[in-house]
Formats: C-alpha cells, structure tokens, sequence
C-alpha cells in the first residue's frame, strides 16, 4: 500500500477539528525563531541546507501540544503513551503488513541517537560498522562515538546519476570483524528507495555473515508517486530478528525539534541489549515529544498527503529548473525525501573551491558540501527543496546567475 492511501484504510478518531486546506506557499519569517536553518548565515543567504521544512506543522499537533501546554503540567513522563504504541503498531500492519508487538518499540530521543544507541549495544573497539557513502554525515561519526572502526562502501552511481548498491563490493567490504550494518533507506543524500529485491539481497548477505542490521527509515512517509518504502525488517522473520529499525514523525511532519523517534526491535534479546545501552547515555523523550508524535501519527495524514503533492511539484520543478538553467550540473533521480543531491562537477567551477562554498559566497545559497557526506561526495550539493515555490525559485535563479558569471569570466580569460 502507498503511503498516501493510508488515511483510505486506516481512520481512526480525531479528537481535534482541522482544516483540510493547507498553504504550503505561505513564506513563514523564520528569522524572527530560533531556526538553525535560518539563523546560521547572514540575513542575505537563502538557506536549503539542513532537512528542515519551511511548512507549519499538521494543525492536530499545533492543537495537541497547545493543548498540553495549557494544562500547566511539566513533570515526568512515565514511558510511552500506550495509545501512541498501538497507532504506530497498526500503522506498520497498515503500510507494510509488518506485524509486531506494542512491546517491540522502545523510544529514544531521536533517530541519530536511536542508531547511536545500537552501535553502543552492538560494537565493541575492534568490531566494525559497515557503511555505504555518500551518507548523511553522522553516519561516519558512529562507529567512532561508539568506540569502534567504521568500514565504508561506496554506493555505485550510474551516468544517468541514478545510485545502486554493487553487491559484489558490498560484501567484498565485509570482514571478520563486522559486526553491524548501517543502512539509509530511504536513503539521504542520493534520494533511493531501495526495492524489497535490493533490500533482500543486502540482508541475505548480513545474515550469512552474522552481522545485525541497524537501519535508519526516518524518510519512510516521504515517498514520490510510483515508488514505495519497504522496512527491511519486514522481509522476513530471520531478517527481522537480527534488525533494529529506527524511524520517526521528525522528517514526515516537519516536527524534528521535538526529538521523538522509535526504534523498532522485535527480537527480545537484541530490546535488552539496546535498553541497557542507553543507560547514561541519552536522555528520554520529553512529554511534547511524545504529544506531538501521537498527533502526527494519528491525526496528520491529510497534512501529509498534500505536503506530499507539493513536494513532488517542487521535485519536478527542480529537475527541470536544473535541466534548463543550470549547464553543467544534473540531479540525481528523487525517489523519496524533499533533498536534492547536485552533481556540479562538469560546472565549470573554479577548482580552488568547492561547490557548496561557490555558491554560498557567489549565489547566497546555502546548501550542503557533498564533500561532507563521504566518499563519493566530492562535487556535489545537496539542496532542501522543502519549502515555498517562491523561495525554492529564487534560490535556483540566484544559482543560475553565479553559474552565468563564472561562465563569462572564463570566456572573457580564454579569449
């Protein structure tokens, strides 16, 4: 089942009224908040770097957590609402026909620290962390934070820029001394989502090794027309017991500063080692967290499925902007998320400076180094494309502009 077909099957009470009319062209003064992404550069930059969406969060959370907020109350939270385990269980049965236990899902206080937290519970210092880059940047930090040795893959991307996975230097990067696999799926920056095919064959070669897979789904909701997110936990029961699968509201409905994710772990010893790891390393969930996730889940998928419509509008828009006005650069196929990845390496460049700092000095765009993302990155930027058409516009026209400049100038020295 699609994601977006969710709200067809699944209905359940929503105890808050909200409009169904969202207006997702809305330019929203963000400098006048707290936001890292707009507060990080000066006030003349147009920042599409960090994923965080330029779009108000669904109403029912505004309300759920205005709500709590007006009861006055901010003392302990004793675990998870047992209501937000039973929507997140019947969500998985819903979209993925993957059946666990309410049991199964511990919470940590975010995805990165969820997948942290597994590396503590499953690496000791001579074990290894395997890895596919070009990743999203704290996936090469892990295995250090966990006092262990990271083993990187790098994925395969095709002259059309679209990214698959050579299973023969996949398990080639395997050694003695793996002992977990990191996955992205979907995955940030290249913007795949891996097919249950891809997905099996990785796990058969992880279970022939005996290696546990810790998988980072926090884009699962975030899929484009004709394609469909697979947890490869719910391949089958062997591949789910030796799987941990953290995902998270955070990304889905633009909530990521509420720091609510859960990890997903069927298998009973593995829960163990990964509850006791968390011990003085992380704090819990705090109570907004847990409110805003159970109003996401619950009440927000008539948010997301126009959240969704407007993405893939802003998708498109891009792969033709790019097409058209950006010579020298080509994007990747999107499948899922709302992160471009640029490949700016036939740009004509100055070669004394990376892309992402051309066009943050040149066009007043901030994006993300690819060089940041690992090996496999150099060359390349990743552009949010998560926020209001106007916005998204003049950034790429801005882009457009710095590219036209160093075009003139190197014809002007040529000549």
């Amino acid at each position: 089942m699609h994601p977006r077909s969710f709200a067809t099957h699944f209905q359940l009470e929503r105890p808050y009224p909200f409009s169904m009319t969202y207006n997702f062209d809305r330019i929203i003064d963000r400098r006048r908040t707290d936001s890292a992404k707009w507060n990080r550069y000066p006030e003349d930059v147009l920042p599409l770097w960090v994923a965080d969406m330029d779009f108000t969060a669904p109403e029912p959370v505004i309300r759920a957590l205005r709500d709590y907020v007006e009861q006055g109350l901010f003392g302990y939270a004793l675990s998870a609402p047992q209501e937000l385990r039973e929507v997140i269980v019947a969500r998985l049965e819903q979209l993925y026909s993957w059946h666990v236990a309410p049991d199964a899902l511990v919470f940590p206080a975010g995805v990165v620290v969820g997948y942290d937290q597994a590396c503590h519970a499953l690496l000791g210092p001579t074990d290894g962390l395997l890895i596919q880059t070009p990743v999203y940047p704290p996936f090469l930090s892990a295995a250090k934070w966990a006092g262990a040795q990271s083993q990187e893959m790098e994925l395969t991307r095709q002259a059309d820029g679209y990214y698959i996975v050579d299973l023969d230097r996949f398990e080639a990067a395997i050694t003695e001394h793996t002992r977990a696999f990191l996955l992205c799926n979907p995955h940030n920056p290249v913007g795949r989502v891996f097919t249950p095919a891809e997905l099996t064959a990785m796990a058969e070669i992880c279970l022939r090794h005996d290696i546990t897979i810790i998988s980072d789904e926090i884009h699962c909701d975030l899929i484009y027309s004709g394609y469909r997110h697979t947890p490869i936990a719910s391949l089958s029961p062997e591949i789910e017991a030796r799987t941990i699968t953290v995902m998270a509201p955070s990304k889905t409905y633009n909530i990521p500063g509420l720091g609510c994710a859960v990890a997903i772990i069927p298998n009973k010893e593995l829960r163990k080692r990964y509850q006791e790891a968390h011990k003085g390393l992380a704090s819990h969930v705090n109570n907004l967290g847990y409110v805003g996730a159970l109003a996401a889940y619950r009440d927000g998928q008539p948010w997301l499925e126009a959240c969704l419509r407007y993405l893939e509008a802003n998708r498109d828009f891009v792969y033709r902007y790019v097409a058209t006005h950006l010579p020298g650069i080509s994007v990747s196929p999107m499948e899922g998320t709302y992160l471009a990845w640029l490949d700016c390496r036939q740009a004509g460049l100055p070669a004394e400076m990376l892309p992402g700092k051309f066009f943050l000095e040149k066009a007043k765009v901030a994006l993300n180094e690819g060089a940041t993302f690992g090996k496999g990155g150099e060359g390349f930027v990743r552009l949010n494309f998560g926020c209001p058409r106007a916005i998204l516009e003049q950034a790429l026209d801005r882009m457009r502009e710095a590219l036209r400049g160093t075009l003139e100038r190197w014809v002007v020295v040529t000549w």
